[in-house]
């Protein structure tokens, strides 16, 4: 995955916008979760200021990946469509002190760097859409599998033969 290194915070300060489109084989971490690397993420970041006068930035991802389906374990396709608004503080205490003064689940406060890589934070977001125990709606027909499973000779019937 190619870096996209930013200053963070002059990105937030001057309201600072990027998207693009990301193939899943180049995301390292998101593709070893999916149960092949095709589909790309779509992704937007934006830049701006809190009312509080925070550093704030907007990351969404979109995109179709294949999931294995935990019933079945069958690959799906998992539309993702993800956004969150992310709070930068200069260190983990400004951090800590910027989570307290907002305390609001709805935003994620971190800590920012002038040299922060933006696809790792992408990544992340798309890592963070993923559903905890993928699952079809409703899992394909399985009766052929099942079917194979019941008619599977019994190891002991080749033990009768034995006593004739």
């Amino acid at each position: 995955m190619n870096a996209f290194v930013i200053d963070a915070f002059e990105f937030c300060r001057t309201n600072s916008k990027r998207d693009g489109v990301t193939p899943v084989a180049e995301m390292e971490r998101l593709s070893k979760d999916c149960a092949d690397d095709s589909g790309l993420i779509r992704w937007t970041a934006e830049g701006s200021t809190s009312k509080q006068g925070y550093p704030q930035m907007r990351l969404s991802v979109a995109g179709t990946v294949q999931l294995a389906c935990q019933r079945c374990l069958t690959p799906f396709a998992y539309e993702m469509n993800s956004s969150t608004l992310l709070m930068l503080g200069e260190s983990d205490a400004d951090a800590d002190e910027i989570e307290e003064l907002i305390d609001d689940e709805s935003i994620d406060v971190i800590v920012g760097t002038r040299s922060m890589n933006l696809m790792d934070l992408i990544e992340d977001e798309a890592l963070l859409a993923l559903p905890q125990s993928p699952r079809h709606e409703v899992c394909p027909d399985t009766a052929l599998l099942d079917k194979l499973k019941s008619e599977k000779a019994s190891p002991f019937a080749g033990l009768k033969d034995l006593k004739k």
